[in-house]
């Protein structure tokens, strides 16, 4: 048992995942493809101590702690419970845990600070070299089903393609699996931040109206084809078939959302404005193409020599606050710089 200290990536899907066959355990009615990033990312400290209740805390940039909102603290808290479960012990912790982005923006910061909390907590209790199929099946029993993806590097499948969702045992499958490593296609992630604030509606709460949307079972017969699409362009590095196959599929999560009981509306005029000028960019010979996951912020993804021209387009934008230049990365990572 030690103190450990891990870094782990938020992620942007491909292939979303919205809608949750067991929203208890985040099992999902799809599988879902993603990229993981590189400079999103959320780092967490995880250290043993002798109370008797464990101790939780956002870590400030200055370097002082500050108390999460009651609803983060009572999910992280019931994920040490289970995380003590697995590992067989009754340690309490001390945790502390950082953003390098806007959280609770529609950007992954619960894949991400799930992922890193897992694996942090891991580490404290002893179980730090445990198989990555199981850390990625434990960051998603925290809720964010996402947080499996961000437990692995470069573009992840969650679950695996082979993986029945309707079995008994699809919980002990439901893990995240690699598609290809970061050093497999160099994509680029410009991030135009349209909206800081938290989302009015979670991710959650989204994930347990998608099926009331008349277009839900829809998308799910197309779901099969399109995502073996998307696999099949990134085994390829086929950004021109990648590209409006991402772009379909994040219209259709919100065409779900907007027509969800009650309807949940992500969009906000920047988020239009975003998508015009991607547009507009491709009308000038540009291979450039939007993606947003449950939030007003967008994600556009490109090639190398794409990435200055979307960054100058986008920058001048009214709406945009600024941008996050991200792009595929490796996956977490344990670091030697503790948050306490």
């Amino acid at each position: 048992m030690s103190k450990t200290t891990v870094v782990a990536p938020a992620n942007i899907a491909f292939v979303k995942y919205w809608g949750a066959r067991d929203t208890e355990r985040a099992i999902p009615f799809n599988r879902s493809i993603s990229m993981t990033l590189e400079r999103c990312h959320s780092v967490c400290t995880a250290e043993v101590i002798s109370e008797e209740r464990d101790q939780v805390w956002l870590a400030e940039p200055d370097g002082g702690f500050r108390a999460p909102e009651p609803e983060f603290d009572r999910r992280v808290r019931e994920h040490l419970d289970r995380l003590r479960q697995w590992s067989g012990r009754n340690d309490r912790l001390w945790v502390a845990t950082r953003n390098s982005f806007p959280s609770a923006a529609g950007l992954a910061s619960s894949a991400s600070g799930f992922a890193a909390l897992t694996m942090a907590a891991a580490g404290a209790l002893g179980k730090g070299n445990a198989p990555i199929e199981q850390l990625s099946r434990l960051a998603r029993l925290s809720g964010s089903g996402s947080a499996a993806r961000s437990i692995l590097g470069g573009f992840v499948e969650w679950p695996a393609h082979n993986v029945d969702l309707n079995a008994p045992d699809a919980d002990e499958k439901a893990f995240a699996y690699q598609i290809a490593d970061a050093d497999h296609w160099d994509l680029r992630d410009v991030i135009a931040v349209v909206e800081l604030g938290p989302k009015v509606v979670s991710s959650l709460e989204g994930h347990r109206r998608a099926p009331t949307s008349p277009y839900f079972e829809k998308r799910q017969e197309i779901l099969p084809e399109r995502t073996r699409l998307v696999r099949e362009a990134i085994e390829e590095q086929d950004l021109d078939t990648l590209g409006p196959l991402i772009e379909e599929e994040s219209i259709d999560l919100h065409m779900i959302a907007m027509t969800s009981k009650p309807s949940i509306f992500y969009w906000s005029p920047g988020t239009v404005a975003v998508l015009k000028a991607v547009s507009e960019l491709r009308q000038e010979g540009l291979s450039a193409w939007a993606t947003l996951d449950a939030g007003a912020n967008v994600h556009v993804i490109c090639d190398p020599d794409s990435e200055q021209d979307v960054v100058d387009r986008l920058e001048n934008l009214p709406a945009v606050g600024f941008l996050i230049r991200d792009g595929v990365g490796p996956g977490p990572d344990h670091d030697e710089e503790h948050l306490f």
